[in-house]
């Protein structure tokens, strides 16, 4: 299966995470930081397995299984948008 990742530097630390499943790691650099994250994908989905909730968890993350393995929704728009933070004194 695939799943979309982001990579960010927080505090000297790269942060990887997979945004429909909500799992997150981190690393030294952005190599380790996504292969940690894809072995926490990875025990996640296992775990997951494990208890009987993999096909629910799935499908609430908005995967659909199509043959032998499970494909993300497909994503219309991606954007930034800006809003206004209200000041608050």
């Amino acid at each position: 299966m695939s799943f979309s990742l982001q990579v960010w530097k927080e505090d000297g630390v790269y942060v990887a995470y997979a945004t429909e499943l909500d799992v997150s790691s981190c690393g030294d650099s952005v190599p380790e930081a996504r292969r940690r994250l894809r072995e926490a994908v990875s025990l996640f989905l296992e775990e997951a397995a494990h208890q009987g909730a993999l096909k629910e968890i799935l499908s609430e993350s908005g995967f659909e299984k199509h043959g032998d393995t499970y494909v993300p929704r497909r994503v219309l728009v991606r954007e930034k948008e800006s809003l206004a933070v209200p000041v608050v004194s």
